[in-house]
């Protein structure tokens, strides 16, 4: 089964033309979409009661993959926000047990900086990482080319699967070393695939600020062709893997949640055991 979804559920307005509250969104979202990317994690340690809410608006197939804390990527300084990394990690955990425990985690997500290169250093704070994470499924996205080159590649794909750690697959601008190629391989049972679209403008900073990069660095709304194609590569995938989880981050300008339906018709999938879909009064 392919399971397809969006990163986060609070920006894509097509689905919520009809919403009447905006604390529905979650709900209206997860009667469209089977899973979700939660990046609020990536953030801050959310509180157990946005969790248990969570866990009581989405139907009981519905999963999350969520994006560990910036700090334990490396993205960040953890003593902004504990004493030890070792604190941090623990109240991770406990955050996702929740998840777990009822059946609606997915993985975890561990996205590492352009800067992280393959390194010994590296390899051996992943494995610290997975010795952390050793309770729950983990997927790891890098974004330094050196780890896919012609002389790491097979090794990387090699390491990933003696530790049992998901390898994600990305579509995204290629600008150098601050990119991966799409690395159409699995190292799990699981799969995971994340579209971050094509725009090699937007994809590094240059003169731009935090903000308006933001604002363009994921803009791309795939053609059809494009899309086939990914279909066509995520269906070797499917013959490999028990699970498939695809998820649309090309949002900037809004075009993830359109591009994943015309995905989903490609492949002619058919969704059940979603929320039901809110009813128009006129």
């Amino acid at each position: 089964m392919i399971n397809i979804g969006l990163t986060g559920w609070g920006d894509h307005d097509s689905l919520y033309e009809d919403l009447q509250r905006k604390s529905d969104k979650l709900i209206t979202y997860a009667s469209h979409f089977p899973i979700v990317e939660l990046d609020a994690s990536y953030y801050a340690i959310q509180p157990e009661r946005n969790i248990n809410k969570w866990i009581r608006e989405t139907p009981k197939r519905f999963e999350f993959i969520v994006k560990i804390h910036q700090a334990l990527t490396l993205h960040a300084d953890y003593h902004e926000f504990t004493e030890t990394r070792q604190e941090l990690f623990e109240q991770f955990t406990a955050m996702i047990e929740p998840l777990q425990a009822v059946g609606k985690l997915a993985m975890v997500l561990v996205q590492f900086p352009p800067w992280f290169d393959c390194t010994a250093k590296n390899i051996a704070y992943i494995r610290y990482v997975r010795e952390q994470l050793k309770a729950f499924p983990m997927c790891v996205e890098f974004r330094h080319q050196s780890w896919f080159n012609e002389t790491y590649k097979e090794e990387t794909l090699r390491f990933l699967t003696a530790h049992q750690i998901i390898h994600a697959v990305c579509d995204e601008p290629q600008v150098g070393q601050g990119s991966i190629p799409l690395v159409n391989r699995i190292t799990n049972e699981i799969a995971f695939v994340r579209y971050h679209g094509r725009n090699t403008n937007g994809w590094t900073k240059k003169d731009m600020t935090d903000e308006a990069w933001r604002d363009v660095r994921y803009l791309y709304d795939y053609n059809d062709r494009e899309l086939m194609d990914l279909v066509n590569k995520v269906k070797i995938l499917e013959h490999k893997a028990k699970k498939v989880y695809v998820v649309f981050n090309n949002n900037s300008g809004g075009h993830a949640a359109k591009n994943a339906k015309t995905y989903q018709q490609m492949l002619g999938i058919d969704y059940q055991g979603l929320a039901p879909k809110q009813l128009k009064l006129f």
